[in-house]
Formats: structure tokens, sequence, C-alpha cells
């Protein structure tokens, strides 16, 4: 698995962060320290695509390495600063970032980080979260964006019956 195969700290805190809560590029650079809501479990997406505000997710697993990393790194402003700590991360570096692990965990398909948004609202769905919560989640205004997730997971197709079968014909 990629996030397993991540070794620096701050790299790792980076990705954790952006499979665990779905976020776009450009939101996991513009993270602060303030928008983690440790009481709620949540993060808070601040000026996401289309200048929305949003909460999602933020796993255990995703908290107690930010911990870590918070302990090491000292952030100030943004919890992922850049060259200059009045600024934050460039996206460019984070698809960087993305780019060792992918290949350390032996994965050919030419893929982004983009991947693990993707792949986060793919197992929710695959895990039985409701379409709805996904598109709030992901901050998609329209369920149609969200339902291009849906042609991924067959594993629940496969494993729904069909009224038919439950009924009881008396043959």
């Amino acid at each position: 698995m990629l996030l397993k195969s991540v070794t620096n700290l701050k790299h790792k805190t980076l990705l954790y962060l952006s499979y665990s809560a779905g976020l776009r590029v450009g939101e996991v650079v513009r993270l602060r320290y303030s928008d983690l809501d440790i009481e709620r479990q949540t993060l808070i997406v601040r000026q996401g695509k289309g200048q929305k505000d949003r909460r999602t997710l933020l796993s255990n697993l995703a908290w107690e390495i930010v911990q870590k990393y918070i302990a090491a790194y000292r952030p100030n402003r943004w919890l992922f600063p850049g060259q200059s700590s009045d600024r934050h991360l460039t996206e460019r570096s984070v698809q960087k970032v993305f780019e060792e692990p992918r290949q350390r965990a032996g994965i050919v398909k030419k893929v982004s980080i983009h991947a693990l948004r993707h792949s986060f609202a793919t197992h929710l769905l695959e895990n039985g979260t409701d379409l709805r919560y996904i598109q709030e989640l992901l901050g998609h205004t329209s369920a149609k964006t969200t339902q291009r997730y849906t042609h991924v997971s067959t594993k629940h197709i496969q494993r729904i019956q069909s009224p038919l079968d439950r009924m009881d014909m008396g043959d």
C-alpha cells in the first residue's frame, strides 16, 4: 500500500490527511492547526473549491501522525509551511511528495495525489456510506460529481439481492 511506504514524517502527515479526509491538494496545503477539531474528529476545509467551507473526517490514525509531526516541526501559521513560514507549501511540492511512495509501492500507473481523494470516496462507498454523505464530505455541490465514484465500486452490487429473489413465489 502506498501510505505504508512513506517514511518522511512531514510527507506521511500530508498524505494521511489527504486520504483520510478526502482533501484536494490545494486544501491540504492551506490547512492550519486551528482547522483540526479534535473533539468532533473533523477538520474544517476553509474556502475549498467554490469558496465554500466544509467539515470532513479527521481519522484517529491521521490525528496521531499530525501530533508527531507538530511535535517535530512546530509549524506556526500553516500546518505545512513552504520555503518561508508565512507561505504554505505549494501544490506542486505535494504532488512531488506523492511520487516517491507511488513508485516505492510499485504503482506503475501514472496517477496523481488526487487518486487519494478518489480512493477515499470509493472506499467509503464500498463500506456502505450513503452517497449523500460522501458528497458532503467531498464538498461537491452536485450529486452528479460524486456519482462519478460509483462506477468504480462494483463490490456492493454483487452483494445486493434482487427483491424478486427475496419473495416466496411458492413454486
